[in-house]
């Protein structure tokens, strides 16, 4: 994927872009109320007296001040009767219907909720994780997948839909150009094994095999070129200006009502792909929401788009092609980044032969991580350890086969949507997605576990992974994470028959609330025989149960 900066750089841009409806908080958590908008006083009620001096404000009799007008800085502010959003600066208070002004429409939005009697803004801390009772959906013989909590726009589930336009410019041209046909057998063709680029073969038949067939990818190609020179397409808005121009010249070309694989009335992902040479300040491979409802072709919106220089080299040579856009393609499925922002020299979330994974350096299959929440797994194959219930065995299965499964070990109460923290093991092997990785991961085979804490955070536009890759919360990835390697170390951090996990192996330990992994599981994982393609492991609970 690159050098990290230009990582960085492509995601600051990407978030910059994206400003979409409000999606809701389907969620519960624990609240402390602690104040009502415009309760200008701050005596806890909304009456007369607050009136008086929003009136006096706005004759310019007395102006509001800091203690007046209650500012509050938040990292996050939930409010009653309407969906949450970020403060990132001083809130204000008598900014009743938050337009950025207190005027007249404030002051009769205040008269009729203290006529009626009806504080409808409640300011309220979150002091708990945002997790819901509601059980997932599920897909036929498929768990539900939980990334649809997320906002995002393709399907992980089904038929999912994506338009590549290939496009070069004026001064700016292919090497080599392949035709739409060629495009499109390598994006979509069908499950190869002897090519000699497999398990790179499509990015169809990569995902179909990872899906156990529960997704079904499939799209076409078009050519598009442009009269202007490369430069005048720059950043993110360079991105969006060349999509838009695209979509516009071949919009007799396209039905775009063909790439709504989900009807949620958006398309599912186009894919911009320019010439390498191309730079990679602009066109550094990303997914970007694109989050400009006012674009609509054959009445649908514009979902994902995912750009990049990474072309197709020649007939047989594609695979960066393939690999670059299945991790971009993850995005546009709900799943966030794994690998780390903030770091120049070593950017990988994790690390040694356990480490390997498409949405870290798009070097393998996905895991057991990934695989839950996009709902690829089968009813009967995750298995849940009840610590009430004392010593347990389980059988893993090949996870590069149909018959993979995964063990979950819940930190208390496993939520319902799997939005809470958690171990997960998973039986990895060098077969089929992981059988071809590049030459910088070394992949390993048997026993992986993994730290998941995978709560949700509601920012007022949009709904993702708290502890995502680039979030805030993740105290400059010090504390909690979407995801971690127990023994994440640049070693052989596999694990084989006779091995034994337990309190003395580095990250085998819960959250603190500092978000530290410091509490005991109490918990010994011992790795049993390899028989049949298949390992078996015991977990034992260490208080005596």
């Amino acid at each position: 994927m690159g050098t990290p900066q230009r990582r960085i750089l492509s995601l600051l841009c990407s978030a910059a872009l994206a400003l979409p409806a409000a999606a809701p908080l389907s969620a519960s958590a624990e609240w402390v109320h602690i104040g009502y908008m415009g309760d200008l006083n701050n005596d806890q009620e909304l009456n007369m007296a607050d009136l008086v001096i929003m009136k006096r404000h706005l004759l310019g009799i007395e102006p509001l001040t800091d203690s007046n007008s209650y500012h509050v800085q938040s990292s996050f502010i939930g409010i009653h009767g309407a969906d949450g959003f970020q403060a990132d600066e001083y809130f204000v208070t008598a900014d009743i219907n938050q337009d950025g002004a207190v005027d007249v429409f404030d002051f009769v939005e205040l008269r009729q909720a203290i006529v009626n009697d009806s504080p409808l803004w409640v300011w309220q801390w979150e002091t708990g994780y945002i997790v819901s009772d509601d059980p997932l959906e599920k897909y036929g013989e498929f768990i539900g997948a939980s990334v649809n909590d997320v906002y995002k726009f393709m399907p992980s589930q089904g038929t999912g839909r994506m338009l590549i336009i290939y496009a070069d410019f004026a001064d700016c041209n292919f090497k080599y150009l392949p035709s739409t046909k060629v495009i499109e057998e390598i994006a979509f063709g069908e499950e190869d094994t002897g090519s000699r680029l497999y398990p790179w073969e499509s990015i169809s038949a990569f995902f179909k095999r990872s899906s156990k067939g529960a997704l079904e990818l499939s799209g076409r190609a078009y050519h598009y070129s442009t009269q202007r020179s490369v430069n005048s397409y720059n950043g993110v808005p360079g991105q969006k200006a060349l999509l838009t121009e695209a979509c516009r010249a071949l919009d007799s070309e396209i039905d775009f009502s063909d790439f709504d694989g989900n009807n949620d009335g958006y398309i599912d992902t186009i894919t911009l792909i320019v010439p390498g040479q191309a730079s990679s300040d602009t066109w550094w491979p990303a997914s970007v929401q694109f989050a400009d409802n006012t674009y609509s072709y054959d009445g649908m919106k514009i979902g994902h788009m995912i750009t990049g220089n990474c072309q197709i080299n020649s007939s047989s040579d594609y695979r960066d092609f393939v690999s670059t856009l299945s991790h971009e393609t993850g995005h546009c499925m709900g799943l966030p980044d794994y690998y780390r922002y903030n770091s120049s020299e070593d950017a990988d979330g994790l690390h040694g032969t356990a480490g390997s994974e498409l949405m870290d350096d798009t070097g393998g299959d996905l895991s057991c991580v990934s695989k839950l929440h996009l709902g690829w797994y089968r009813n009967d194959q995750v298995k849940i350890y009840d610590a009430s219930a004392g010593t347990q065995s389980f059988t893993l299965y090949n996870a590069q086969s149909s018959d993979g499964n995964t063990v979950i070990i819940p930190c208390g109460k496993l939520d319902s949507r799997y939005h809470s923290e958690y171990m997960m093991i998973e039986y990895t092997t060098k077969d089929a997605n992981n059988s071809a990785p590049p030459w910088y991961v070394s992949i390993g085979e048997g026993i992986r576990i993994y730290h998941v804490e995978a709560s949700l955070y509601n920012n007022g536009w949009w709904t993702s992974f708290r502890y995502a890759s680039g979030s805030e919360f993740t105290d400059n990835y010090a504390g909690r994470r979407f995801i971690r390697l127990i023994d994440d170390e640049k070693k052989d951090n596999i694990y084989k028959t006779r091995d034994i996990i337990n309190g003395n192996i580095t990250g085998f330990h819960w959250y603190d609330s500092k978000g530290r992994q410091t509490i005991e599981t109490n918990l010994t994982i011992e790795i049993g025989e390899k028989k049949n393609n298949s390992y078996t492991i015991t977990i034992k609970n260490n208080n005596g149960n």
